[in-house]
């Protein structure tokens, strides 16, 4: 299936590894501009390097908790691409053990993501661009370890942009959510519990229908997809990606 994404402009947050960086790498095997950010410099220097052989990518330092960063960024990546056409908002703070940390995901799950979409709203409706927001299966139903801040602002986030969908949908721009469930990233969160608590990492193996958890790569499909003319029409959706982990039944 052509998707239609040749040419096409977008910005990827929060993309140096992990799920952002097999995004970045999808749309740029689709022919896509893409503007990545992060924190660390370093990071964000080393992946244009490493990722401009596949395609026009350009990255900057940003904080994504401090919107002035945030909002700079996305107004010269839009003049350095030429436009905006698709935002991926994939920013996240880790769970806060103490109610004071919250306010870090607030500003970095969730005022990022509104503040985001309104400095790139102008460049988005130009085109009839598409916002997807990265969500969590953690926000459909409770799991045992606790997830406290990340998932109630992981819900925020979802809850936020599909009511967008209405708001921004009516500009051109349709705004859209993908959930993934367990995911095996190198070096990310579920390596790490399979090599320290290997019998939960089993079990959460066994709870896949397929016997597995999935990869980054199955994510990444699932955003260029819908970013793509081919999911012109689909939007206000959330689009879980995991394999059948969650055993609820959607009508």
């Amino acid at each position: 299936m052509d998707l239609g994404l040749t040419g096409k402009k977008a910005l990827v947050t929060g993309a140096t590894k992990g799920l952002g960086r097999a995004i970045t790498e999808t749309l740029l095997e689709e022919g896509v501009s893409v503007a990545i950010c992060a924190r660390d410099a370093e990071g964000v220097e080393t992946a244009v390097s490493e990722l401009s052989s596949q395609g026009e990518v350009c990255g900057a330092a940003v904080d994504a908790g401090d919107l002035e960063s945030l909002t700079g960024w996305i107004n010269s990546s839009s003049e350095q691409l030429g436009g905006i056409d698709i935002y991926v908002h994939n920013t996240s703070g880790k769970p806060q053990r103490k109610l004071d940390g919250w306010i870090n995901n607030f500003n970095i799950d969730l005022v990022s993501l509104v503040g985001g979409v309104g400095a790139a709203q102008e460049a988005l409706a130009d085109g009839g661009g598409s916002v997807i927001s990265i969500g969590t299966t953690a926000t459909a139903e409770h799991f045992a370890s606790g997830s406290g801040s990340y998932s109630a602002f992981k819900a925020a986030v979802t809850n936020w942009t599909l009511g967008q969908a209405q708001v921004l949908g009516a500009q051109g721009i349709r705004c859209n959510v993908v959930s993934p469930g367990p995911i095996m990233v190198e070096g990310g969160d579920w390596d790490g519990i399979k090599q320290a608590l290997p019998e939960f990492y089993e079990a959460t193996q066994k709870t896949h229908p397929q016997g597995d958890l999935g990869l980054p790569e199955d994510v990444a499909n699932a955003v260029a997809f819908l970013s793509s003319d081919a999911a012109k029409h689909i939007n206000g959706v959330n689009l879980t990606v995991d394999g059948g982990f969650l055993k609820r039944v959607n009508f």
